[in-house]
């Protein structure tokens, strides 16, 4: 993978610098609505043990949240679709378009969710709206990544892009957060009782609200030098077919970096949950907040890592995420097992984000940086929706596959694996840095 693809037709670097106003503005904008779009997916898992029954009230409380489950993992195949739709649609009517329509739709499909009666009003019709919903929402947060990861890193400017566009993960880090939030708020003002009578609501309408914000914010923003010096160049018109046909090593290096990365990312935040309670032994509170913290602090150190990926280049920080999270999985994952303090606990996993930073705070700009412009969002959201489908959205149930069978520490090794395979990836590419396609500063 040391090419970058076929060639494509030159575009002409802009001569009009963006100004700092307007890049502060366009990092706002798109960060803001990164945060929005991971609140109101999250919301969703959060307050499920609420509504579960109001729209599927046959059935134990297993049963129900089963139901719910499976509406969740609907929402979550809608995305490669999205990522697909969203890309194109990215690349051919421009970035501010996808970024405006994502978080559209995202605010539509939450407060559909806010409104929809329960099963004893309308009977098996909620159920389908809350799918319906579900769905809307999957193709926004698909289409998101690909969107934002785009429009953020040609916005960045080229001295500081590593820092810049590594605020769309710190974004994605605080909209689960923030969901948390207010589960732990509304659970201390409510009684259970209001909380599965109509406090559920709550914050779908907090998410439909913020994502209006958002839409107003994204409206004004400037559209990215790339995508219009490419418009005016006359680029080639974004096709799917050509985006694997031109540029296949690429999109291929993007499906195994984000199969690994977000592997581990699963594996050592959500999986984390049910692992220290599962596996470790601690107490369900004790677990939730040895996972606040540690998602805390592997939110704040997202701007560092990618301040030194400017620094010393994209691919010396992808060796060091793979290559160090071959080598710690399995340790890791043996010592957090054993540990009876959960502030040892704390500081193993850590540890190991710290390690997986020095990926998820360039996921997005490396991604970027190995495209022409006029397949950009398209070659960054599809890819990366695939990789993250088929081995970040199973982590979780793989881990407990694994564990079921009596040989939990088979999952060290396949995370691992993984991971090794994601370094021998990063050895082979060019430092995205040094040759980026991102040709305006």
């Amino acid at each position: 993978m040391n090419d970058t693809g076929s060639a494509t037709p030159s575009v002409p670097t802009s001569t009009t610098q963006t100004s700092a106003a307007s890049r502060a503005r366009a990092i706002l904008g798109g960060s803001a609505g990164n945060l929005v779009e991971w609140y109101d997916w999250f919301a969703y898992a959060a307050f499920s043990i609420y509504f579960a029954k109001v729209f599927f009230p046959e059935g134990d409380q297993t049963a129900q949240f089963m139901k719910t489950a499976a509406i969740f993992a609907v929402g979550f195949l809608a995305r490669p679709v999205g990522a697909w739709l969203m890309g194109l649609y990215a690349d051919r009517a421009g970035r501010r378009a996808a970024l405006t329509l994502a978080v559209a739709l995202m605010s539509v499909g939450s407060l559909i969710i806010a409104l929809t009666p329960g099963f004893n009003e309308i009977g098996p019709a909620a159920p389908a709206i809350l799918l319906a919903a579900r769905i809307l929402q999957g193709l926004s947060v698909g289409g998101e990544y690909g969107a934002s990861a785009t429009y953020m890193s040609e916005m960045a400017g080229k001295k500081r892009r590593g820092f810049w566009s590594s605020f769309q993960y710190v974004t994605l880090i605080m909209g689960q957060l923030v969901a948390a939030l207010v589960l732990v708020i509304l659970q201390a003002t409510l009684t259970p009782a209001e909380l599965s009578a109509w406090g559920w609501r709550v914050p779908f309408f907090i998410g439909a609200a913020l994502a209006v914000i958002v839409f107003w914010i994204r409206a004004g923003l400037h559209e990215s030098a790339s995508f219009t010096a490419a418009k005016a160049a006359g680029a080639p018109r974004a096709e799917t077919l050509s985006m694997f046909r031109d540029h296949p090593r690429e999109a291929l290096a993007i499906i195994g970096l984000t199969a690994a990365g977000s592997l581990a990312f699963y594996a050592y935040t959500t999986y984390m949950l049910k692992f220290l309670t599962n596996t470790t032994g601690f107490s369900k509170p004790m677990a939730g907040a040895v996972n606040l913290a540690t998602l805390v602090g592997f939110m704040l150190i997202q701007p560092l890592f990618g301040w030194m990926s400017d620094k010393v280049g994209r691919r010396r920080m992808l060796i060091i995420a793979f290559g160090g999270g071959a080598i710690l999985a399995w340790p890791i994952f043996s010592l957090v097992a054993k540990a009876t303090d959960p502030v040892v606990a704390f500081l193993l996993i850590f540890a190991a984000l710290v390690v997986q930073s020095a990926y998820t705070s360039i996921s997005a700009v490396v991604k970027a940086e190995l495209f022409p412009v006029h397949v950009r969002a398209l070659g960054v959201a599809l890819p990366y929706a695939i990789g993250n489908a088929l081995f970040g959205g199973t982590a979780e149930y793989v881990a407990l596959w694994f564990k079921n069978e009596g040989m939990e520490s088979g999952f060290y090794l396949y995370l691992s694996g993984m991971m090794a395979i994601g370094c021998l990836i990063a050895w082979r590419l060019r430092d995205s840095r040094d040759h980026s396609l991102i040709l305006e500063d």
